[in-house]
C-alpha cells in the first residue's frame, strides 16, 4: 500500500492496448486536473528504451530508466500513468491500480483500424482473451487497490471517469 506525505493519490490504468487507458487518463486528468503521465510518449520522448521491436512493431522499454525518470514525480503525488504493464512499477507509486478491460470483438476491431496485424494483434487479443494484465495488477499490488472496469464504449469511459473522479475526491493519504 502507498503511504507518504503525498496529498493527491497515484493512479495506474493499465490494460491491453485499445481498451481506452489514453482516453480515460486523458479524461480524468482533465477532469481532476491530476498529471496524465503516457509512458509510452514519455519513452520515446527521452528516450528511456533499448531499441526497435520489428516483431511487436515498438520500442523495447528500459524499465529501470523509466522507473528513475518517473520517481521524483511518484514521491510527490497526484499522476494519473497510463501504460500497457504494471508489474515494473514500485508497489509503493500508487493507490489505485485500474486495469481497463474491453469484449474482444471490440478491441480486435479497435487494434486493426489503429493497423494492428499478425502477431502484433493476435498476442493482444490473446492477453485481453487470458486477462494477463488483470492477473499481473492482483500479482504486483494489493489486492485491495486493483480494480477491473469494462471500457467498450464512450458510455463506459464516461462512467469511469466519473467513478474515479468521485474516489480521487474522497482519497486521504495513509500516514
Amino acid at each position: 500500500m502507498a503511504h507518504n506525505s503525498r496529498r493527491k493519490p497515484n493512479i495506474l490504468i493499465t490494460g491491453t492496448p485499445g481498451t481506452g487507458k489514453t482516453t480515460t487518463s486523458s479524461a480524468l486528468s482533465e477532469a481532476t486536473e491530476l498529471r496524465h503521465i503516457n509512458v509510452g510518449e514519455l519513452v520515446k520522448e527521452k528516450k528511456l528504451h533499448d531499441g526497435w521491436d520489428d516483431t511487436l512493431e515498438c520500442y523495447i522499454i528500459n524499465e529501470d530508466l523509466v522507473c528513475d525518470e518517473l520517481e521524483d514525480m511518484m514521491e510527490a503525488g497526484g499522476n494519473i500513468v497510463d501504460h500497457h504493464g504494471c508489474d515494473f512499477f514500485p508497489e509503493r507509486w500508487f493507490d489505485r491500480v485500474v486495469v481497463l478491460q474491453t469484449d474482444n470483438t471490440v478491441l480486435y476491431d479497435r487494434l486493426s483500424r489503429r493497423g494492428y496485424t499478425g502477431q502484433k494483434l493476435t498476442n493482444n487479443i490473446e492477453c485481453e482473451i487470458f486477462q494477463i494484465l488483470l492477473e499481473e495488477a492482483k500479482e504486483s499490488y494489493p489486492e485491495d487497490i486493483v480494480v477491473a472496469l469494462r471500457s467498450d464504449s464512450v458510455e463506459d469511459i464516461s462512467t469511469n471517469v466519473e467513478m474515479l473522479s468521485n474516489w480521487i475526491s474522497s482519497w486521504n493519504p495513509v500516514s
